[in-house]
């Protein structure tokens, strides 16, 4: 189906950072699958995991037990502030299972008239449709019917509005990316992270965090809400967890997971044995001190070294934001054009985002030497946008 706007570029192999298309041509890659590939390319530890998994066993129905699951299970639980996991096979899968899980805990309270639940602008959460309705961006809800009851969104950073949700006796829950991808690279500040903490346990209500794209390592800690010092009820985590290879979780405690009781979800491939096997050894190598200390080496680098190419640019550059590597450029000139030029003069690969914005999202073990690679092509890229406009 022709839903994808695709770049000329047709991709052949990977290793790390770097792509080739089908004519040899070498790419530097900031894309990274958006943020998917954390470990790169081919890497040859996730390359062993799934070569000695495919010769023993693919998949089973989760009628039966799965020791690799229970033991991916246990690794999400024992690094995060979850008692539980379900399993699925992407973000917006593992999204679905937290707003029927947030709905389900509600009713198993004895409140079934709980079913709103808030989200943000400029937020996005799959392309299911209780993922586009919990964002609700027009392009990607138009055309599909009414909008869902029970959904509903605030502006991002409207913080009388989000405390009016919080206190609507109706609300099961309120959804966010602790730092949103496709929205720009905004960070919800730490403060107003452990205020929502508190609010939602003042008023009996759910946090749904949509790491999806944040979490994994990419903000310089395992988890983005990690650095706020709090933890959400639900968490919604996929890319980077599987490396590339199409794994998603949902993550709960206990209590906020009380209403999933036998039946009522389920999931055919979800924790099958060959994606918990990659998804083990991914987990396994990114929370480790050596590639989360590289994350904070390099995205101050790079940070650092695009505020001086602003300073340079500032016909080009307008801000730059975002944590770790997720990191958002906003931009003067059209950021699709931008891309375009990146790729085409420099053979380097960023992603768009909203806002004007591209996105930097290399993979968690990029080194100092294509960090610095990485910024010269960038300030290349700013060159030809400049000579673009003086043409």
């Amino acid at each position: 189906m022709g839903v994808y706007n695709r770049a000329p570029l047709e991709v052949e192999r990977g290793r790390g950072a770097r792509l080739w298309s089908t004519d040899g041509t070498e790419y530097l890659d900031c894309v990274a699958g958006i943020s998917t590939n954390g470990l790169g390319h081919a890497h040859p530890d996730l390359v062993q995991a799934v070569k000695d998994q495919a010769e023993k066993l693919w998949h089973v129905s989760n009628i039966f037990r799965i020791p690799g699951q229970e033991a991916l299970a246990d690794a999400l639980t024992a690094s995060s502030f979850a008692d539980v996991v379900f399993f699925t096979n992407s973000g917006t899968e593992a999204v679905e299972c937290a707003l029927k899980t947030a709905r389900k805990y509600h009713v198993a309270n004895g409140q079934p008239e709980r079913i709103d639940i808030y989200g943000f602008d400029g937020s996005f959460h799959g392309r299911t449709y209780g993922a586009i309705n919990a964002a609700a961006n027009p392009s990607y809800t138009e055309g599909f019917g009414p909008p869902m009851q029970g959904f509903h969104q605030l502006k991002w950073g409207d913080k009388d509005a989000l405390k009016a949700a919080f206190e609507n006796p109706t609300t099961a829950a309120i959804i966010l990316e602790p730092v949103q991808g496709e929205g720009g690279c905004r960070e919800t500040p730490v403060e107003d992270l452990r205020w929502m903490r508190q609010m939602a346990d003042d008023n009996g209500v759910l946090l749904i965090f949509d790491e999806v794209q944040c979490g994994m390592g990419r903000t310089g800690k395992l988890w983005a809400h990690e650095w706020a010092g709090m933890a959400p009820d639900i968490m919604a985590v996929a890319k980077a967890l599987g490396g590339g290879f199409p794994v998603g979780a949902c993550l709960a405690t206990a209590e906020a997971a009380k209403g999933m009781t036998v039946g009522v979800h389920g999931s055919t491939f979800g924790g099958n044995p060959l994606a918990m096997a990659v998804g083990l050894k991914a987990l396994s190598l990114i929370d480790s001190p050596e590639t989360l200390g590289n994350v904070n080496e390099i995205a101050g680098y790079l940070k650092q070294q695009l505020a001086g190419l602003q300073e340079r640019y500032p016909d080009v550059i307008v801000d730059v934001r975002g944590k770790g590597l997720l990191i958002g450029v906003k931009l003067v000139p059209n950021n699709r054009e931008f891309m375009a030029l990146a790729r085409d003069t420099q053979k380097l690969l960023v992603a768009g985002g909203g806002d004007n914005c591209v996105r930097l999202l290399p993979p968690l073990n990029l080194t100092l030497e294509e960090a610095r690679e990485a910024i010269d092509k960038f300030e290349g890229a700013c060159k030809a946008a400049r000579d673009a406009v003086s043409a």
